[in-house]
């Protein structure tokens, strides 16, 4: 069956394509940093949290638990952050290392700089309408 009309665009894709290529610029900024800006927002969220279960980190960073395990290997492996055992020995409780804080501070300007770049693209509202109503609609 063939009809003469466009085929409307795909707004899942659409905003898949707009979430890779804001990653790409993100981690091109941080790269000089040594971090990614997945590893870059987990870091900061530990700055303001502090010592936090692994599962509250990942609930807070909107991300799987083994999703964020992942995330914190690579993290730990060097030094930026710490894994040890909570009050349960089941719960495991993350913290920011000397050298995690110092990544951070280290990597804030790269991102201050990428996030006016894209600020200047792409009006900071408009992003932050789109996010509260697709949040919303689910």
């Amino acid at each position: 069956m063939s009809t003469d009309s466009p085929i409307e665009p795909c707004t899942c894709v659409a905003l898949r394509r707009a979430t890779r290529a804001l990653t790409a610029s993100y981690d091109a900024a941080l790269r000089p940093a040594g971090l990614r800006v997945t590893q870059f927002s987990i870091l900061r969220r530990l700055e303001r949290l502090g010592p936090t279960p692994l599962t509250r980190l990942a609930v807070e960073a909107v991300l799987e638990r083994t999703t964020m395990a992942r995330n914190l290997d690579p993290l730990e492996r060097r030094g930026l952050v710490k894994i040890e055992s909570g009050q349960d020995a089941r719960e495991r409780v993350v913290s920011l290392t000397d050298i995690g804080r110092e990544a951070v501070a280290a990597a804030t300007p790269y991102w201050q700089a990428a996030q006016a770049r894209i600020n200047a693209q792409v009006d900071p509202k408009a992003v932050a309408a789109l996010a509260d109503a697709l949040i919303a609609a689910s």
